[in-house]
């Protein structure tokens, strides 16, 4: 395991991640959520693990997408860039059947694929000055892959509004459509994330188990649902307009949709 990642196991058989990129706002590339694949599979073998806690070091829960990541991603071919894809599309798959509960400790801001992983948890509890943000569709891309854990979470007509305007919202809005289930003061996360755990700890394990499978029996993300969003977030990244929204964010320049807005007044 990577320094990218801070994990432990207590005796209570509380299990928690720490994503420790602080100093780069805890973005991901391929290699650190094959790393955060690969520790939750190993807890869901773990008889001795109860729970799962997963926060952020630092100011930031995530802010999605690392910018050398995406960097690579501009240079992808569609085969190479769908592979990629495939690499969230099997953490959010691995999330949304982990057998344990998972509590998301939202310690601050949220962008794009972060918040794929805060819909798949199970109690999400947020400080209240976190923000949050579906920032795809400013580079000419979709948040593709994320987007059945997401809208099960907020429903359609939420996520309509924010996958296409990209705005910026709030834990209070977040709280209101349902991604996330409390927000907090930053003084008083620690402790709601502990109070939680303290009623999670008083259920069966068996019967908690059963449960989320019975939910995730009633509302399953088919392998066909999968392959779509990983084949349109690919599309999109290799196409014309994709190609020059990401660069033109690399290089700190407007998209030529812009420029042609612009040039309309």
């Amino acid at each position: 395991m990577s320094e990218s990642l801070i994990t432990n196991i207590d005796k209570r058989g509380v299990a928690s991640l720490v994503l420790n990129r602080p100093e780069k706002h805890n973005a991901f590339d391929g290699i650190l959520i094959q790393e955060i694949t690969r520790f939750l599979t190993e807890l869901d073998r773990n008889p001795l693990v109860r729970l799962l806690v997963i926060t952020g070091n630092g100011k930031s829960f995530s802010s999605g997408a690392d910018l050398s990541w995406m960097k690579a991603m501009v240079t992808y071919d569609l085969a190479t860039n769908k592979q990629d894809a495939y690499l969230l599309a099997d953490l959010m798959k691995q999330l949304k059947g982990f057998s344990k509960p998972i509590i998301a400790g939202v310690n601050g801001n949220a962008f794009g694929g972060a918040i794929g992983i805060i819909a798949c948890c199970d109690i999400a509890i947020a400080s209240d000055q976190a923000k949050f943000c579906f920032s795809e569709v400013l580079l000419g891309i979709a948040p593709a892959v994320i987007s059945p854990y997401v809208i099960n979470a907020i429903g359609q007509h939420n996520a309509k509004r924010f996958f296409l305007t990209g705005e910026l919202f709030f834990s209070s809005d977040a709280l209101n459509m349902g991604l996330i289930h409390y927000t907090v003061p930053d003084s008083e996360l620690e402790n709601t994330i502990e109070n939680k755990i303290n009623l999670l700890l008083k259920g069966g394990p068996i019967a908690q188990q059963e449960i989320k499978k019975l939910i995730n029996q009633l509302s399953p993300i088919e392998d066909i649902t999968t392959d779509y969003t990983v084949d349109l977030i690919a599309r999109l990244r290799v196409s014309e307009e994709g190609q020059n929204g990401l660069n033109s964010f690399l290089e700190k320049q407007k998209p030529d949709w812009l420029i042609t807005e612009d040039n309309k007044n």
